[in-house]
């Protein structure tokens, strides 16, 4: 999901995608840990689009 695409969504959209990307992060974490994952790299993707999700919410939450 694109920059774009997420300020297209509402704040509590913000939230809930937030969420759900935080607990499949954390789900690839374990699973790196167990065992090796097919794509490594999948790791940083989910911190990144995290971090997005992060960054428009707040900046949402500072223009009310």
């Amino acid at each position: 999901m694109k920059t774009s695409e997420i300020n297209d969504l509402s704040i509590e959209d913000i939230k809930a995608k937030l969420a759900e990307e935080k607990a499949s992060y954390a789900k690839l974490k374990v699973n790196h840990k167990v065992s090796q994952l097919e794509n490594p790299l999948s790791i940083r993707k989910a911190r990144k689009h995290i971090a997005r999700l992060a960054t428009v919410l707040n900046q949402k939450l500072a223009q009310q």
